[in-house]
């Protein structure tokens, strides 16, 4: 009986976890890998922590946990896979079921016939028509060869770095080169950082801290060109408003494209986000070709929306679905809540599902928490404060989204939201289930418990937040109303948010009477982490105070510069 032949272009991330899988699945099938380059099976999201010197050894990125080189001889020897690299897949004739590949080092070409193929193209980085984009020391970070380049560049004394756009890509690049001491500017194009990911408030955050780093971040700012220091080398960059920033070495991170130039020239369907269209075994509009990984879009399991979500792991879980179905084993893939996570230095950055902003543009009627919590117990030495954000529908209590930034351990968090968020579970499940808890572990009310019971205390009209942006908003506003620290009188004097309307109504006072303001008064209350600027509403509305509100997060989540008062005593 003839062997079965699977061929699989792409040798990165879904191709060689397919490999893998087909071969535990059928010991006698013809496995063949098609790679275009000279590396295969590296660790691609390693690629900054090599550049920051975290990783120490270039071959790390292409080892197995156990040191063993995942090169050519690996797969044949272990797996039983034979790989052609440098190798490129020029044409796929699927009435012949053929791909034609051509040896890039002889030049030759052959035809190679397939009872299955599998596309694991992946994605390239979006390089703009930009004046200087070729000039020596513009550089994008894609591959272990770029990550050398790169560190090559920072050892031979490049220290000032400008980083063109400030997306997931460009914030995990900006924590490598401020991890090597370089003077960073950040340039994102669009009003606020991580657009895709976070909510105005909580890139804010984050920009917060990176200037608290040293780093410089100019929000809609697009670069419009990159400038030649007279040797073809680059000097800096110039953005559209005429400013210039210099610069040793330029990494452009704005995005990455699919690679579907294969796909189409076949007559493959292509999906609305321009990545290949696959449906949930991601079978293609082929019967016999599969793809998966970066090359292809995905349902967003909120949305229910085709979404282009580049990720490792989701690229890997789809190698392990194509071999399955390969093998008349059926398994399907749901979709993704688009959860991502980078860390920053010491700062941790995720989310999961949709945005407050992505929800309202879809129609909901949006309910939100913001809060700033330990990540465990606080009489536990270590205890580092995080920001978690909730988006749900107001309707329904239904979890739309959820953000984490900050030193604590907020990404675990994420972890859960992401996974409420699977199953459509709403805001009171998300309280109630029975998480982990020990001191050095967690709070006893865990912060993801606690979000969503700001939101149930919310639509239970318990509880009414002013978010940040809106705060500062009508601060610089000529809006009349009462903005009340409630903390005791020193904290308020050590700082607080300056403004004119800005006074110290400490809570304890508020227990001993209500406050000489008319009962319609608009009064909103902050504090530290909003937990007494909350219990202050409470107590004004049981006095019979009409219009009493809290700043959502308080100070430990407010984004803006605090100010110091002296304020005589």
């Amino acid at each position: 009986m003839e062997r079965r032949k699977i061929v699989i272009i792409g040798g990165v991330a879904t191709g060689p976890k397919t490999a893998a899988r087909c071969r535990r699945l059928d010991q006698d099938a013809e496995i063949t890998i098609v790679e275009r380059g000279d590396l295969i099976s590296y660790a691609g999201c390693g690629l900054p922590f090599y550049v920051e010197d975290v990783i120490e050894e270039y071959d790390a990125l292409l080892t197995t946990a156990r040191g063993v080189l995942r090169d050519v001889s690996y797969f044949r020897d272990h797996w039983g896979v034979r790989v052609l690299d440098n190798t490129e897949a020029l044409k796929i004739n699927r009435k012949e079921k053929t791909v034609t590949v051509k040896d890039l080092r002889t030049g030759e070409t052959r035809d190679l016939p397939y009872n299955k193929l599998v596309l694991a193209t992946g994605a390239s980085p979006f390089v703009p028509k930009m004046e200087g984009i070729e000039l020596e020391g513009v550089h994008r970070l894609y591959n272990p060869h770029d990550a050398k380049t790169i560190k090559e560049a920072l050892d031979r004394g490049a220290r000032r770095v400008v980083i063109v756009g400030g997306g997931l890509i460009g914030m995990e690049t900006c924590g490598a080169f401020v991890g090597r001491g370089c003077e960073v500017t950040v340039f994102e194009m669009m009003p606020h950082l991580v657009p895709a990911l976070m909510d105005e408030e909580m890139a804010l955050l984050l920009e917060k801290y990176l200037k608290e780093r040293g780093v410089r971040v100019s929000t809609g700012s697009p670069v419009s060109k990159i400038l030649d220091d007279g040797t073809g080398r680059v000097a800096g960059v110039e953005t559209a408003d005429g400013r210039r920033v210099d610069a040793d070495l330029v990494v452009v991170a704005i995005g990455v494209r699919p690679n579907t130039e294969l796909a189409v020239e076949t007559g493959l369907d292509i999906g609305p986000t321009r990545a290949i269209a696959v449906n949930d075994c991601l079978r293609t509009s082929d019967p016999d070709i599969y793809a998966g990984g970066d090359c292809v879009e995905n349902t967003h399991l909120v949305t229910g929306e085709k979404v282009y979500t580049p990720m490792g792991s989701t690229a890997n879980k789809h190698g392990r679905i194509i071999a399955d179905n390969i093998n008349g084993k059926r398994t399907t893939f749901p979709g993704v809540t688009a959860t991502a996570v980078f860390k920053m230095l010491d700062f941790n950055c995720g989310a999961t599902g949709i945005t407050e902003k992505k929800a309202r543009e879809l129609g909901y009627d949006v309910v939100t928490s913001l809060c700033p919590r330990r990540d465990h117990s606080h009489y536990i030495p270590g205890a580092e404060f995080f920001v978690v954000k909730l988006v749900a529908d107001r309707k329904t209590g239904r979890v739309l989204g959820c953000q984490v930034v900050g030193e604590g351990d907020g990404v675990k968090r994420i972890d859960v939201a992401a996974t409420v968020l699977k199953f459509g579970g709403d805001v009171k499940a998300l309280a109630d289930l029975d998480l982990a808890y020990a001191p050095p572990y967690s709070e006893a009310m865990d912060a993801i418990a606690h979000a969503a019971n700001v939101i149930r205390n919310k639509v239970d009209g318990l509880a009414h937040g002013v978010p940040p942006v809106e705060m500062k908003r009508r601060l610089e506003s000529d809006e009349d109303f009462v903005f009340a620290d409630c903390r005791d009188r020193p904290s308020y004097e050590e700082q607080t948010i300056e403004n004119e309307r800005t006074i110290n109504m400490p809570f304890e006072e508020l227990m001993e009477g209500p406050p000489e303001f008319p009962k319609d008064k608009e009064i909103i209350f902050f504090c530290n982490t909003s937990i007494a600027a909350y219990a202050a509403e409470r107590v004004l509305r049981s006095m019979g105070y009409e219009d009493v509100k809290f700043l959502d997060g308080s100070l430990d989540a407010w984004p803006f510069p605090l100010e110091t008062l002296k304020k005589q005593p």
